[in-house]
């Protein structure tokens, strides 16, 4: 029987051997990431998915190492894998479900999230499939600050190149709230952006403020957004005009963060415009799909009294969902200004469902620049209700004239899954020679 440092071992002699055979065969990568197939409810699921699809196609072979589909809350079975992907699924546990008496845990066992408990199974396991696939890079993916603690581990033991998706900033001024857990995110981070042989982030905006936070390293970060699947597309109607003899239809497809997307000073600006008779319930519907937070919504639209233009929906799979979007009259996007180097990975699906869009979310933020670049002009902050009135009035009208823009064609296609794999491919094929110094 190997002992742990045996196995250590063979697991380096696998990952140097694995390397020096990189030009004679398809290159391989482990992929480390909590959102994956069954998990429902997270557009986040998308861009591993997707990423792993496309791959093969320029020369890299995938593994995903993820948790026990028993840990998600919600799951969808209509999402197909690749035949071909090997998916290792490693149990965990959720503090607030598995470790509460009467609703409370102890804080210790959520650090760095709730999920922390996946690092002791991932890291054996993932141990398990370097040695058996003898992969040439690792890849490890945020929100969940535990994979990248995984990717840390993997990539110090076997000294392989490690390329770590951010998506979007991890300790920030006020999150998160509970000062240990923002050390334990700070902790994370650093070690992160010191191994890493590059960092990814989604927007422009979040990459810059690494750059600036971690100078030395700024030459290893680099940008690549989110996107659409053209695949899920393909066979769907095309959008059309709005329908005479009903009210506008205005959809917000995905959660509603009660702090990142309050839309306080949405139901705010409709109680103006109901008080003004500038706009009716008879002319606009907000249908708000799969929003999580209803009963906040609902709240909400109380305290305004707007709860008649407003109507919630269930969660549909991702394929009727992008329908959904298509056969709206138009697209909601909301996005606070403290998230202005985030953009909502909804929005390139958004962009590709070819409807008018209305951006409440800060102009000067990487939302409201990534709409601008999409040409599309009613755009108002999130925080603001009387700009949001006026903006509501404005879009409406011009709705009904025929003359709000949709987006341009020429943007849209750049934002393909495909393409932003290709961007991957290319980081990955740039780390396979780099060996960064261990932290």
């Amino acid at each position: 029987m190997h002992t742990v440092a045996a196995d250590y071992y063979i697991v380096v002699l696998s990952a140097n051997r694995a390397a020096a055979s990189a030009s004679m065969m398809q290159k391989r990568v482990l992929m480390v990431a909590f959102h994956f197939p069954p998990m429902r409810g997270s557009s986040g699921i998308q861009r591993t998915l997707r990423f792993a699809r496309y791959l093969p196609e320029f020369g890299w072979e995938p593994q995903i190492l993820t948790v026990h589909s028993r840990i998600y809350d919600a799951v969808d079975g209509s999402e197909k894998l690749p035949p071909e992907l090997v998916v290792h699924r490693v149990p965990a546990f959720d503090a607030a479900r598995h470790f509460a008496i009467g609703k409370r845990y102890p804080s210790f066992l959520a650090r760095p999230d709730r999920w922390a408990s996946w690092w002791w199974s991932a890291v054996p396991a993932g141990l398990a499939a370097i040695r058996a696939f003898r992969p040439h890079a690792l890849w490890s993916t945020y929100p969940i600050a535990t994979a990248h603690a995984i990717g840390h581990t993997l990539a110090r033991i076997t000294r392989l190149p490690w390329i770590a998706d951010f998506r979007d900033p991890m300790a920030q001024d006020g999150y998160p709230t509970d000062p240990a857990q923002w050390q334990a995110f700070s902790k994370i981070e650093s070690r992160t952006i010191g191994r890493a042989v590059r960092s990814i982030f989604t927007t422009p905006g979040a990459a810059d403020e690494y750059r600036a936070r971690y100078p030395a390293y700024a030459k290893r970060i680099d940008v690549i957004e989110n996107g659409y699947d053209e695949e899920m597309f393909r066979g769907l109607p095309e959008a059309n005009a709005k329908r005479k003899g009903r009210p506008i239809v205005l959809l917000h497809s995905g959660i509603v963060y009660p702090l990142d997307r309050d839309p306080s000073a949405l139901f705010q600006a409709l109680q103006t415009l109901r008080a003004s008779g500038d706009i009716s319930p008879d002319e606009l519907r907000i249908v708000f799909r799969a929003p999580v937070h209803e009963d906040r919504l609902l709240e909400l639209a109380d305290r305004f009294r707007v709860r008649d233009f407003i109507a919630i929906g269930a969660y549909l799979p991702y394929r009727e969902a992008l329908e959904e979007m298509i056969d709206a009259d138009a697209l909601l996007v909301m996005q606070a200004a403290t998230c202005n180097q985030q953009i909502p990975a909804k929005l390139y699906e958004y962009l590709r469902a070819g409807r008018p869009i209305i951006g409440l979310a800060d102009p000067a933020g990487d939302t409201g620049a990534a709409l601008r670049s999409a040409g599309l002009i009613h755009i108002a902050a999130l925080e603001d209700p009387q700009a949001i009135a006026m903006l509501l009035r404005d879009f409406v009208a011009d709705l009904l004239a025929g003359r709000a823009p949709v987006p341009s064609i020429g943007h849209v296609r750049l934002g393909s899954r495909r393409a932003r794999t290709s961007e991957l491919a290319s980081v990955l094929d740039d780390a396979i020679p780099a060996t960064p110094a261990a932290q």
